[in-house]
C-alpha cells in the first residue's frame, strides 16, 4: 500500500509516522518547512513568547514574596532568539523523525492533476505522484477583514507579529478569539498598551459564556481594553506612522489610535492551489467537504486539519490524522473527535472541553453546574495565583454524565485533560468522586467542584 501525504504539519507528518510504522510506503509533500504553521508560526512560537511573558509577570510580583531591589532589563531580541532555537530544536527533530525508510519526503508545492495523479513544482522540477490513497493536510492561512487600510504595513499577521523588531508601544487587536487574546495578553506583559476590539458580545465566541466573560474581566484588570460588539470600519494612516483603527459600537463611531495593528480574524482552509476542482473533490467556504472517517467524496481521497474546517486545532489535526489511516487500514479505533480540548494561553490560562452551558441549553438538555473556586485551592492561594474558577457541567438525570468542563486560572491547560479523560469515558460525577487526587495540588479544583 502507498499513501501520498500532502502537507508536512501535524496532521501531515504524523499521520505519515503512523503510518510508517504499520509497513506503509508514504511520499509526504510539503512547501514549506516540516511542522507546519504550528511549529513554525502558530503554536510552539507563541508559546515561547508565553513564558517569557510569565517570566516578566513572575518578576513583577516578585515584591510579595519578599524578593525585592531587583535590577533587570528586557531584552526583546534574546526573546527572539530563544524563540527562534526552540522552534529549530523541534523543526530538527521533526527532520529526523521524517528520514524514516518508508517516508519519501518531497519539497514542492502540490497539486492534482486528476483524482489519482498528485503533481509538485519542486526545484527539480515538475515531478508526478500516484498512490492508492491520498490525504490532503495543507492547514489554513490567516484571514483578513475586507476594510480599507488592511493592506497598510502596520497591519501584521499572528506570524508578523511573531518577527517584530520591537515590541510597539499601542497594539490593537482586531479579533477576540484564541490567536487575538493570547497576543494581547503576550504583549500586555511586554509593554505594550493594548486594546481589542471583537465583532461579537463575548470573546472566545465559541467558548462557555460565563468562562468568556469571567476571562475579559481578569484581562481588564491587567490593563487590557477588551471592546465587544465592535465593527472595524477601517484603518486609517496616521502623519506619525502610526494607524487609527475606526469601529462602531453601540451605533456610535469610535476610534483608537496605534503603532501596530494585530489582523486576528481567523484562519481559512488552504485549498488554493489544490486544483480540488480537476479532481472532483467538493469542497465549501469552510473548506474540503469530509464524512466522519476524513473522506472526501472521492472515496480513496481524505482531508484532515484545518482544510477540512472542522476545527482548527493541531491536535485535532492529529487525531483525525489517526482516524482517517485507522479507516484506510480497516481498524476500528475508539477516538471520539466530539471530545475535543482547547486551551488559551493568556494570563490566567483558560481551557475548555465537552459541552458549553449555551449549547445544553439550545438541546433542551437539563444539567447542573457545578463550581469552585481557585482561591479556595491551596496550591493556587501559595503560588498567589488565585484568579479564576472551574466549572463542571452534569447531566441532571439519573446518568449524572459529565457533560463539560471549564476553567480559568493556573495551568487549566494541563487541568482539563483529566475532565476530556472522564467525558471520553461517560463517567459520571459518582465515578469522578472517586477519583483522589494529591494535596496540594491545583488539579483539586476539579475534585472541589464536584463536591460543591
Amino acid at each position: 500500500m502507498k499513501i501520498v501525504i500532502i502537507g508536512a504539519g501535524p496532521g501531515g507528518y504524523e499521520t505519515a509516522l503512523h503510518a510508517a510504522k504499520r509497513g506503509v510506503e508514504v511520499t509526504l509533500v510539503e512547501s514549506g518547512l516540516p511542522g507546519g504553521t504550528c511549529l513554525n508560526e502558530g503554536c510552539i512560537p507563541t508559546k515561547a513568547f508565553c513564558r517569557n511573558a510569565n517570566m516578566l509577570d513572575e518578576l513583577s510580583a516578585a515584591a510579595s514574596f519578599g524578593i525585592s531591589d531587583l535590577d533587570y532589563k528586557f531584552d526583546f531580541r534574546s526573546v527572539k532568539l530563544r524563540k527562534d532555537a526552540v522552534v529549530g530544536q523541534l523543526r530538527s527533530g521533526v527532520e529526523s523523525l521524517l528520514e524514516h525508510k518508508m517516508i519519501d519526503f518531497v519539497r514542492g508545492k502540490a497539486y492534482f492533476k486528476d483524482m489519482h495523479t498528485v503533481c509538485v513544482d519542486s526545484p527539480e522540477g515538475v515531478k508526478e505522484f500516484t498512490g492508492d490513497y491520498v490525504i490532503i493536510a495543507t492547514g489554513s492561512v490567516s484571514a483578513s477583514l475586507p476594510v480599507p487600510g488592511a493592506e497598510l504595513p502596520q497591519v501584521l499577521t499572528s506570524r508578523e507579529m511573531l518577527d517584530l523588531e520591537e515590541v510597539p508601544r499601542r497594539l490593537c487587536v482586531i479579533g477576540g478569539g484564541v490567536i487575538g487574546l493570547e497576543m494581547a495578553s503576550v504583549f500586555r506583559s511586554f509593554g505594550s498598551e493594548v486594546t481589542v476590539l471583537e465583532y461579537a458580545k463575548d470573546i472566545l465566541p465559541r467558548f462557555d459564556q460565563d468562562l468568556a466573560r469571567r476571562l475579559k474581566q481578569l484581562l481588564s484588570k491587567r490593563g487590557i481594553v477588551i471592546n465587544n460588539q465592535a465593527e472595524v470600519k477601517s484603518i486609517g494612516q496616521k502623519a506619525d506612522s502610526a494607524c487609527e483603527v475606526v469601529f462602531v459600537r453601540k451605533g456610535k463611531e469610535e476610534s483608537v489610535v496605534c503603532d501596530k495593528v494585530l489582523m486576528a480574524v481567523g484562519r481559512r482552509a488552504n485549498t488554493a492551489s489544490l486544483n480540488l476542482s480537476d479532481a472532483g473533490i467538493a469542497f465549501d467556504s469552510r473548506g474540503i467537504c469530509v464524512n466522519e472517517f476524513m473522506q472526501t467524496n472521492i472515496p480513496h481521497i481524505y482531508a484532515v486539519g484545518d482544510v477540512n474546517g472542522l476545527m482548527m486545532l493541531a491536535h485535532a489535526a492529529v487525531f483525525q490524522g489517526m482516524v482517517a489511516l485507522d479507516h484506510i487500514m480497516g481498524i476500528k479505533n475508539g477516538i471520539d473527535l466530539s471530545v475535543m480540548p482547547s486551551a488559551v494561553f493568556t494570563s490566567p490560562e483558560a481551557a475548555s472541553v465537552g459541552m458549553t452551558e449555551e449549547e445544553c441549553k439550545a438541546s433542551g438538555m437539563p444539567v447542573k453546574c457545578l463550581k469552585s473556586f481557585f482561591r479556595a485551592n491551596g496550591k493556587a492561594v501559595a503560588m498567589g495565583e488565585t484568579d479564576g474558577y472551574c466549572k463542571l457541567i452534569v447531566a441532571d438525570d439519573q446518568s449524572g454524565r459529565i457533560l463539560g468542563c471549564h476553567l480559568v486560572g493556573p495551568h487549566s491547560a494541563d487541568i482539563v485533560h483529566e475532565a476530556c479523560a472522564m467525558i471520553t469515558r461517560g463517567a459520571s460525577l459518582d465515578d469522578m468522586r472517586c477519583v483522589i487526587h494529591a494535596h496540594p495540588t491545583l488539579s483539586e479544583v476539579l475534585q472541589n467542584a464536584v463536591h460543591a
